[in-house]
C-alpha cells in the first residue's frame, strides 16, 4: 500500500502495482471500502495517476449514493 490522506474529507488509501510497462493504481475509501482502479503507462507520473484514480472514486462514490 503506498499514498493515502484526506482527500475532500475521506480518507483515501493508494495501490500502485508495477506490471510491465503499465502501473495499476487502486484508490480505496477507507469509510465504505469501495475501491476503483485504474491502469496508465508507467512513464505517466505518480501524481497523474493518483488524481485519475481519485477522480474515478469519487464518481463512484456518488453514484453508489
Amino acid at each position: 500500500m503506498s499514498g493515502g490522506g484526506d482527500h475532500g474529507g475521506r480518507e483515501v488509501c493508494f495501490e500502485f502495482t508495477a506490471i510491465g510497462s503499465t502501473v495499476k493504481v487502486t484508490a480505496i475509501d477507507s469509510a465504505t471500502g469501495i475501491e476503483v482502479t485504474v491502469m496508465g503507462p508507467a512513464t505517466a507520473s505518480k501524481n497523474d495517476l493518483q488524481r485519475l484514480a481519485l477522480q474515478k472514486l469519487r464518481a463512484r462514490l456518488a453514484r453508489g449514493a
